[in-house]
């Protein structure tokens, strides 16, 4: 009886540990099969993860834009370098949104240029506003861009603006910069915003298209851009909040060649 015992016991043991070992080998399987994944999903969408985002692959040049709702920056740790691939070549900051001024831009135009960072200013485009009277206000915050980016006109909302007025005032806006700077400001604007209000008539102007998520290049726009806003989840040291990531389409010639690293 006793021997009989001890035999079914170790049968019962036997048949215990076979399961165990086929639950290590699933989960061996399973191991292997993500890894797997993650390896194709690398070389297949051709995206890295820096600053906390997927930075698309293929651009040399990148850059951020500021403003006031960044709060108060470390310049210093934002200079310095943070990343082995992918290297910050430029940042542009709000000056202007329609007749009022962003807080922070005079600070961070002159840590900008304290800590060598190529800088570039933009005006946040009321088109309920007089155009004239925006670029003026512009023009008086920010004074001269002698090795500067060029001026940049941001226009995303219509403010209830009938479409024939907002692209006269957005024109005026734009006139005044160029005749000032003597250089064609860029626009900033959403894929969808340039094709349903604005269109061919803005094709001459350098352009800066906000498109997110998406893995190369944005969408939904058929003339040539310039540089890409493809991100405004970032994160980077020296700001607190999330900032907007870009990628310059060096191509275009609208930025120094310094910028380009070419």
């Amino acid at each position: 009886m006793s021997a009989t015992r001890r035999k079914r016991r170790k049968g019962k043991k036997k048949s215990s540990e076979r399961p165990t070992r086929w639950k290590w080998i699933l989960a061996l399987c399973c191991g292997l099969a993500l890894a797997c994944i993650a390896v194709v999903n690398h070389f297949l969408f051709h995206k890295c993860t820096h600053y906390g985002i997927k930075i698309p692959a293929g651009y040399h040049t990148h850059g951020i834009d500021i403003s006031q709702y960044q709060g108060k920056i470390d310049w210093h740790a934002l200079s310095m370098p943070q990343d082995s691939d992918i290297h910050i070549s430029f940042v542009y900051m709000r000056a202007s949104m329609g007749m009022r001024t962003d807080k922070k831009f005079k600070t961070n135009w002159q840590e900008a240029k304290a800590h060598g960072i190529k800088r570039g200013a933009y005006l946040f485009f009321h088109p309920n506003k007089d155009g004239v009277k925006q670029a003026e206000l512009f023009i008086k915050r920010v004074g001269g861009l002698e090795g500067c980016l060029p001026p940049v006109v941001d226009i995303e909302k219509t403010y209830r603006t009938d479409k024939t007025v907002l692209k006269k005032r957005l024109q005026d806006c734009l006139n005044t910069l160029h005749n000032h700077y003597g250089i064609r400001p860029v626009i900033y604007t959403y894929t969808t915003f340039y094709r349903d209000y604005l269109g061919e008539k803005f094709d001459k102007y350098p352009l800066w298209i906000a498109h997110y998520e998406r893995e190369d290049k944005p969408d939904y726009i058929n003339r040539p851009w310039d540089i890409w806003q493809h991100s405004e989840r970032g994160k980077i040291a020296g700001i607190t909040e999330f900032v907007d990531f870009n990628v310059l389409n060096c191509n275009n010639n609208i930025m120094p060649c310094e910028v380009c690293g070419y």
